[in-house]
């Protein structure tokens, strides 16, 4: 949806004859109706005008999108007339319809001016109305000012030719014995800003860093079949088994989680408090400009009984909106829309002041959120990964938890992002374009912004009559020690409502040969671990335990299922992410590809499409179609030919 949305919403979508004329007559007049809508989430545009070109003729669409034009026949020239739609805010629209009728439906689509960032231009004026406004901002006491920078139009603004971007290592898992090693043992990982900021990359002609790969964030981006929890328990737990596509002879398990969906209007309050960076590194168009746009996707789905404060911080850190109710929403977008970058980043004052206003404003039994959106360039104050991390942890008891949005080309800090939001009890995104920020703010609103279950880690206890060997595909920075898992004051990740985790082991079953190295240690004099079920479990691969802790327990309780060897049929889901899984192995160039290629991944990828009501799966294709060119000057590169 997100390209046909870009590429076809620059036309008109629809302009459809209704009634045809009769034979022979000529219509006196011609009555055109419809309705203009937002091209990225088909809202109902109101004042909207709409004009026949060349003409006085013009009407506005009223609170439901909808307009109505008549077009006397003194006023035509021809059979075709030429309708131009604008609104403030959005990309003027021209509509070609037919005049052979005296009743003519045409729907509009405009696309907001800001989903093209590139020819934005932001001004360096600031009028002295909002000058004034910001000056009011409250100030605590480390910090009284805020300092500002104007930025300079993006225009004029070249493309850096630095890159101070940083992203933590990554060593992929490999094949572990299942004699030695039969237990595996993992946080899950409900992020996803790996798959936005890979696309981010390839759309700009580059190929992503190796370690800006991380495979079980690509595989989650994309929404999956996953049956509903039954009741009285968090999620459900799904398992299938099929061979693996890259190396038949092996099998691929998936396990995949499932939270209970929830409607909007049974959201819990929400004492949301927005942390924004204004520093000077967030003077871009897809930085602070690409920021407020989003923000405001959020504020239109809060409800009266949400509440929203603004903390900003750059070279000081200041309350820019006292908490307030959400039905003020003009009060909110105001502040909003004031907002300027210039000067350092004080990120460590931001977010000991953003933790203060929501301990302030805490609601018993509501969701209490710090909702930071920055591109990581901490450089003032509290700045290294570890004083960041003991910050938010210290915080997290409180019951705040929290959402960071990753913002920005040429220095996000990937790795400061993600820590911080592990360790805050939240997620972490990635927003490259305003179709991303509608996605994780307002698709996955109860998702990105409700934690149902913490601390939820995966066990998987591999059945050595079965099982040789196994490896667990992605998720590096997220393995545990088994002694880890029954331990309850050890953190691991947090489910929001309606979030599926999905996870891929690749199996090499017993007397299959294999090319690929198995890890594992000596055989034991004394003992061989994992032997006393050998012959027992026939169907059994493995069996999955799930540990996870409610929202506000300290306690955590088990869920166990076993995952049963059952056929080689794969489902469309399983397909799909397998394919992603595949296109993770190919861009990090990993030596567990096999005899892997592009055209494989696209195969499967199409093969595991299904309706794809949104179109993130469509997109992916052509964003592997979109690398081909990247990946055949690397082979050359690598090859010296």
């Amino acid at each position: 949806m997100r390209y046909a949305l870009l590429q076809g919403t620059l036309v008109a979508l629809a302009a459809a004859l209704l009634t045809a004329a009769l034979p022979g007559s000529t219509p006196t007049r011609t009555v055109i109706t419809g309705r203009v809508a937002d091209a990225t989430d088909d809202r109902p545009l109101a004042g909207a005008r709409i004009e026949l070109r060349g003409t006085r003729h013009a009407t506005s669409s009223d609170a439901d999108g909808r307009f109505r034009l008549t077009i006397p026949t003194d006023t035509r020239t021809g059979r075709q007339a030429v309708l131009v739609a604008s609104l403030l805010g959005y990309e003027d629209q021209t509509v070609r319809v037919d005049l052979d009728a005296d009743s003519i439906r045409v729907d509009i689509f405009l696309r907001p001016t800001s989903l093209r960032l590139e020819e934005m231009v932001v001004t360096g004026q600031r009028h002295a109305a909002d000058a004034a406004a910001a000056a009011k901002l409250h100030a605590v006491p480390f910090s009284p000012t805020i300092e500002s920078l104007p930025p300079p139009p993006a225009h004029h603004r070249p493309r850096p030719d630095w890159n101070t971007e940083a992203y933590d290592l990554i060593h992929e898992n490999q094949f572990l014995a299942v004699a030695t090693n039969p237990l595996s043992t993992f946080s899950i990982d409900v992020d996803r800003a790996s798959y936005s900021n890979v696309r981010r990359f390839i759309l700009r002609g580059e190929r992503p860093p190796r370690d800006a790969v991380r495979i079980e964030e690509m595989i989650n981006y994309f929404p999956y079949d996953y049956p509903e929890p039954r009741a009285g328990e968090p999620f459900s737990i799904t398992t299938e088994s099929s061979s693996a596509p890259w190396r038949p002879h092996h099998r691929l398990v998936r396990i995949g989680i499932q939270s209970p969906r929830v409607d909007l209007e049974d959201l819990p309050p929400g004492n949301f408090v927005f942390l924004l960076d204004v520093s000077g590194s967030m003077n871009s168009p897809d930085k602070l400009p690409l920021v407020k746009r989003a923000l405001r996707l959020l504020v239109n789905e809060l409800r009266p009984q949400d509440r929203v404060a603004i903390v900003v911080y750059a070279g000081a850190a200041g309350l820019a909106l006292p908490s307030t109710p959400g039905d003020r929403k003009t009060e909110i977008l105001d502040a909003i829309e004031r907002l300027e970058a210039g000067g350092s980043t004080a990120g460590g004052a931001g977010l000991r002041l953003a933790y203060e206003v929501a301990r302030k404003n805490h609601i018993a039994g509501g969701n209490n959120r710090v909702i930071l959106a920055t591109d990581g360039d901490f450089n003032v104050g509290v700045s290294s990964d570890s004083e960041m991390v003991r910050l938010v942890e210290e915080r997290r008891r409180e019951g705040t938890f929290l959402t960071v949005l990753g913002f920005g080309t040429g220095n996000l800090k990937d790795s400061k992002l993600e820590k911080i939001a592990d360790y805050g009890n939240g997620n972490y995104a990635y927003v490259d374009d305003l179709l991303e920020a509608r996605k994780v703010l307002v698709e996955e609103f109860g998702g990105t912004l409700l934690t149902v279950a913490k601390d939820v880690k995966l066990q998987v206890e591999f059945n050595p009559a079965r099982v040789a060997a196994y490896r667990l595909i992605g998720y590096e920075n997220r393995l545990l020690a088994a002694e880890d898992f029954n331990d309850d004051t050890k953190d691991a990740g947090e489910l929001g409502a309606g979030h599926a985790v999905t996870a891929l082991y690749e199996i090499i079953p017993i007397g299959v040969e294999t090319d690929v190295e198995i890890r594992g240690v000596d055989s034991l004099r004394y003992s061989t671990p994992g032997r006393p079920s050998a012959t027992s479990r026939g169907e059994e691969l493995a069996y999955v335990k799930i540990r996870y802790k409610a929202p506000d327990a300290d306690e955590s309780r088990l869920l166990e299922r076993p995952i049963l060897d059952r056929g080689s049929e794969m489902s469309r889901d399983f397909t799909f992410a397998a394919a992603v899984a595949g296109f993770g192995m190919l861009l990090r160039d990993s030596p567990h590809r096999g005899a892997l290629t592009l055209d494989d991944v696209v195969a499967l990828a199409r093969e595991g499409r299904g309706e794809d009501p949104e179109g993130y799966r469509g997109e992916f294709i052509r964003l592997v179609e979109r690398f081909r060119p990247l990946a055949e000057d690397a082979q050359i590169s690598a090859t010296g030919r």
